[in-house]
């Protein structure tokens, strides 16, 4: 079964359907719709193929695709999946589906709406299963595209100025990252992930490549304070645009730092450790009491979902704060982080949907104008409510495992720490019953 190339087709077969429907003739809506199903089925049916066929037990790459593909700077064609990868390719491609079921067929261009999302799918999976570093960035920066088109064809009044923002500030990142992942292989002789390495680098220099790493990837989670891209972003959305940037894009960040920062940067990433932690707790703390104060309803998820990913950055890193070391508790962290990356992934894809389908019944976004949904829409209103409680961390939601996680390897490094990061379950609580 390994001999199939499962994630090329994972990659291309989204990717070249979305083009083909880009390309398309305005033919029945029912046609493209179908067209645009298959597209998702087929590749959501390829993905479950993958995860079962996947060997948990093993820590090896698996599903490895590897060619030449610019011999002369020893740049490869390299696929491969881990633990890590598994589920955000899952993620990615449920999303798809229902951004697909979701949109409305009779909508102008239509097709070109839904084929933009399948190419991003395609892209999104390269993503995470390249193993070679500039194949990573390279669909890494053609992840913009899609959505930046997305937001600025399909968005909302001021849609121009949300896409140019999310441009600038993600491809400002890009640029540190490629600076990085060049000098890395350079180093290294190969760009291979596995391989790079930082020995005989200056470590000032590791310091400034560590530091490029993390602005990349800070401004795509986003941490505080390069988060101000995110509110206008989604704001200006069509509800598949919000939904694939607050389920899938925003985890591109915290992939990019386990992939990269941790594994390259251990003893550099002690260093750095408290900032990000400060940082983490900032988004946590001060970005819930911003999400209490907001009147629009994606805002208000927008905000919060800064809030919910500093668990992520908080998990990834209060690890370094552990003397001695203990790799249980660190596991603690990084699995948190991993598994509140995929919950809260599902969580705000389904706040949005939700606040996409209020706007198609009310004509509105603001939360003072929803008063009376649950008369009109029982089955509707159940649906979000119990969404709106898995965001709040409630126990028995999947929102609560990541962060308690996370939380209980905060209380082995630092109780202050862990007693900070709590507080988010009480404001959480807050701004959304308020």
């Amino acid at each position: 079964m390994n001999q199939l190339p499962l994630l090329s087709l994972l990659i291309f077969l989204p990717f070249f359907c979305g083009v083909a429907l880009c390309l398309m003739p305005k033919v029945r809506a029912n046609t493209l719709y179908i067209f645009a199903i298959i597209g998702s089925v087929l590749t959501f049916f390829l993905s479950v193929f993958l995860w079962c066929q996947f060997d948990a037990a093993s820590a090896d790459l698996q599903f490895v695709e590897r060619l030449s593909w610019v011999s002369i700077l020893n740049i490869e064609y390299f696929l491969g999946v881990d633990g890590i990868s598994i589920p955000l390719i899952l993620l990615s491609t449920i999303t798809t589906i229902v951004i697909v079921v979701t949109s409305d067929k009779s909508s102008e261009n239509y097709h070109q709406y839904v084929g933009l999302f399948l190419m991003l799918e395609g892209i999104l999976i390269g993503v995470f299963s390249a193993q070679d570093s500039i194949l990573f960035y390279l669909f890494w920066e053609l992840s913009l595209v899609p959505l930046l088109l997305v937001i600025g064809i399909w968005g909302g009044e001021n849609r121009k100025y949300a896409a140019i923002k999310f441009f600038l500030y993600t491809f400002l990142g890009s640029v540190l990252m490629l600076i990085a992942l060049i000098y890395l292989g350079i180093n290294s002789e190969t760009f291979a992930i596995a391989d790079l390495t930082i020995d005989g680098i200056p470590q000032f220099y590791q310091q400034m490549l560590f530091l490029f790493f993390l602005i990349a990837f800070a401004v795509k989670i986003p941490m505080w304070p390069v988060h101000t891209w995110l509110p206008d972003a989604h704001v200006q959305a069509p509800t598949g645009g919000s939904v694939i940037l607050a389920a899938v894009m925003l985890k591109l960040g915290g992939y990019g730092l386990i992939r990269f920062n941790l594994p390259l940067f251990a003893g550099v990433s002690q260093t750095f450790a408290l900032l990000v932690i400060v940082l983490s707790l900032i988004a946590i703390v001060y970005i819930s009491f911003v999400a209490l104060s907001q009147e629009d309803m994606k805002s208000l998820i927008a905000y919060s979902s800064v809030a919910h990913m500093g668990f992520v950055t908080l998990g990834l890193f209060v690890i370094f704060l552990f003397k001695p070391f203990d790799a249980d508790t660190a596991a603690l962290g990084v699995n948190g982080a991993i598994f509140q990356m995929v919950s809260h992934g599902l969580i705000s894809a389904a706040l949005f949907l939700g606040v996409g389908y209020l706007y198609n019944l009310t004509g509105t976004k603001k939360i003072k104008d929803f008063g009376g949904i649950a008369r009109k829409a029982p089955v509707f209103s159940a649906f979000f409510v119990f969404f709106a409680f898995a965001n709040v961390a409630l126990p028995g939601t999947s929102g609560f495992v990541g962060e308690f996680l996370v939380i209980i390897a905060s209380f082995r490094a630092n109780f202050l720490i862990a007693l900070v990061s709590a507080l988010t379950m009480v404001l959480g609580a807050s701004y959304t019953l308020f």
